[in-house]
């Protein structure tokens, strides 16, 4: 029959803090799991078992609730169970009908009352259990930023992150243990923050005040030389167009095959915090270049595989989208690209040489979808003067597959 749990939000404040609705639901239980400390919390009840999660705690939860098929089963979790709670997870794992959901107030609604900030000004972004490095992509001035940290070093690296990308000049706050009855709040700026450790239940809030920092735009286009590159690189006017046409939507996935420096798969990325990417790279140096300007422009959990494609792409989760930067005339690669693509995927890719451009419209003619011929030109010194220095002319195939 499965297990059906009851995910109960509990405050700083414990048991006291519970309403006698919740209070009523873990008093019925035959089984509480939860955090040691959410656990502690808990009035004696000998008769009653109660389970610390299992580490490592996704993989250990199917064979916990096996454990416990049957039987009433209530789950504790941090304030609202939804927000980078286990009730995501456990939704994930075992689908919602099989879980109930009963949140307290949320650190995050806590914390914006504290800096009185409405929730229309706040961005939230969460790192328990992620690489700080998320931070940056939501960096932009006057932007209000809420961080759900980690533990409570986390205060101190993300005060450093933004010092080093020009917002030294951030005044941060750290709202620990809010709700109970030693909450506390400290104040500072970034660039000066002192404190090496905070209180491990806090949340970060930062209003952002750029001291220096380069302005990055949430649209397609980053300049050249925000990435770390050896000239393997889709330039700024042309990655703009292959992202217009591969269109990134949340939760979708792209490939980008050849990656260079990883500026389309980065790209597609910072578009919204659910898109995900894979970059297929051969060289090493330029995997780990790759890697280095991921984390740096705040998505650092950009997938990187090593390898020559089409090889490399064997056994890779299906993709809504692929960008083909070069390497088209491979052998077997388009036809293996297409063939993984998801219905209603996209697909773009660019060439530069005359065999190149013969494969893209003989796949066009085959396909359809839109070829293009992208000529772009700067303005450059002549002596003197100023004239325009065209670059090479790039053939875009853009098609999308049938399907749904």
């Amino acid at each position: 029959m499965g297990t059906h749990v009851t995910v109960v939000g509990i405050g700083a404040d414990g048991w006291a803090g519970l309403p006698d609705a919740s209070k009523a639901l873990l008093e019925a239980a035959d089984v509480i799991l939860g955090g040691s400390r959410h656990l502690s919390m808990l009035p004696a009840a000998p008769a009653q078992v109660r389970e610390p999660w299992p580490s490592p705690l996704r993989e250990g939860l199917p064979a916990l609730l096996e454990k416990f098929d049957g039987q009433t089963v209530v789950a504790l979790a941090s304030g609202d169970p939804l927000v980078s709670g286990i009730a995501t997870t456990l939704v994930d794992l075992i689908g919602s009908d099989a879980v109930t959901v009963v949140p307290a107030l949320s650190s995050v609604a806590l914390a914006r009352a504290r800096m009185r900030w409405s929730a229309e000004s706040t961005e939230v972004v969460t790192l328990v259990g992620r690489d700080p490095h998320l931070v940056a992509r939501s960096l932009a001035p006057g932007l209000r930023l809420l961080v759900l940290s980690s533990d409570g070093t986390t205060p101190a690296v993300v005060a450093g992150l933004l010092s080093e990308a020009g917002y030294g000049a951030s005044p941060m706050s750290v709202l620990a243990d809010l709700g109970s009855d030693h909450e506390s709040r400290t104040d500072g700026v970034a660039a000066s923050w002192g404190q090496a450790e905070s209180p491990a239940l806090n949340v970060v809030a930062v209003e952002l005040i750029s001291d220096g920092a380069r302005l990055l735009g949430f649209t397609a286009g980053l300049p050249d030389d925000t990435f770390d590159h050896d000239g393997q690189l889709t330039k700024r006017d042309v990655r703009a167009s292959a992202l217009a046409r591969l269109a990134p939507m949340p939760g979708q996935l792209l490939w980008d095959v050849g990656a260079g420096a990883g500026s389309v798969a980065i790209e597609w990325m910072r578009a919204h915090p659910a898109c995900r990417a894979i970059a297929i790279e051969a060289r090493d140096d330029r995997v780990v270049r790759i890697a280095a300007n991921a984390g740096s422009l705040g998505v650092p959990g950009l997938a990187i595989v090593t390898g020559h494609a089409p090889e490399a792409l064997s056994g890779l989760e299906d993709p809504d989208a692929i960008f083909v930067g070069g390497g088209a005339n491979e052998p077997g690669l388009l036809d293996a690209c297409w063939a993984a693509l998801r219905p209603g995927g996209r697909l773009v890719v660019h060439g530069v040489t005359l065999e190149t451009e013969t494969t893209l419209a003989r796949r066009y003619a085959e396909l359809g979808g839109e070829l293009t011929r992208l000529r772009i030109e700067h303005a450059a010194p002549i002596g003197s003067f100023t004239g325009w220095t065209p670059s090479r002319t790039i053939t875009q195939w853009a098609v999308t597959k049938d399907g749904s």
